[in-house]
């Protein structure tokens, strides 16, 4: 192993959140969350629904107004517009044009940044719907739609991809090229932070946080979580965190 540099400074983490609140309906949502992502990861962020999932997604890509606090993307504030060509949302619901084909609906995202056909089809292929490409977007099944927005995400190469549970309703097969796909991804250097209440996916991940009632009952690996609570698996470590917290309170 060659020696380490002391001059050499770590690299900035591709997110940052600190002591982040966010209210919604007059009650906090989120209660002063913070944790940082590294660069080239894939991090999940898991929980039931109503823990704060989604509210979390959108203040990292700009999109949630907040209470206090900070969310720092590539060293910029969350939601800036140098961000814009650096980061992708994909949502729960398909951000598509349904009365336009797949391979229109990507050539037109790719058109916007800058990218070719040729992009757009690499896109279309890379998520498996290079088959579908001719079909409108409003015939295919919910899964294809997923696919096909999460294709118009890849194809302007963002840093940072954020996915909010993009494989509810998939088949296990289509499930398992996704997350291929995502392991890819972050080998080539991409961030990925993938929303889920799929405890199996949880295993797929570099780094979980673990969201209860608006704030992190866990950041940590999935072998250190399932080490620290003495579990074999990540749902038994999640059953046990809740309870630890119920005695607790």
């Amino acid at each position: 192993m060659p020696p380490t540099d002391p001059d050499r400074s770590p690299s900035p983490p591709a997110v940052a959140v600190d002591r982040l609140e966010v209210d919604r309906g007059g009650r906090p949502v989120l209660s002063g969350l913070s944790t940082t992502v590294p660069a080239g990861t894939v991090t999940g962020i898991l929980g039931p629904s109503g823990s704060g999932k989604t509210t979390l997604i959108r203040s990292i890509v700009g999109t949630q107004k907040i209470k206090s606090g900070t969310v720092t993307v590539l060293g910029e504030p969350a939601g800036s517009k140098r961000l814009r060509r650096s980061v992708a949302y994909v949502t729960q619901d398909a951000s598509i044009y349904p009365d336009l084909s797949v391979r229109s609906n990507v050539s037109y995202f790719a058109a916007l940044y800058g990218r070719n056909r040729a992009a757009a089809m690499a896109a279309i292929e890379s998520v498996g719907m290079g088959e579908f490409a001719g079909r409108l977007a409003g015939n295919l099944s919910g899964g294809q739609k997923t696919r096909t927005s999460l294709a118009c995400a890849l194809v302007c190469e963002p840093e940072v991809l954020v996915l909010d549970e993009p494989t509810v309703g998939l088949d296990p097969v289509i499930r398992d090229e996704l997350w291929g796909r995502f392991r890819d991804l972050a080998s080539a250097g991409k961030t990925l932070l993938v929303s889920s209440h799929v405890m199996d996916e949880a295993e797929r991940c570099d780094r979980l946080l673990l969201l209860r009632e608006g704030v992190f009952i866990a950041d940590d690996t999935p072998g250190d979580l399932r080490a620290a609570t003495g579990t074999d698996n990540l749902e038994a470590a999640f059953l046990h965190l809740i309870r630890e917290l119920q005695k607790a309170g």
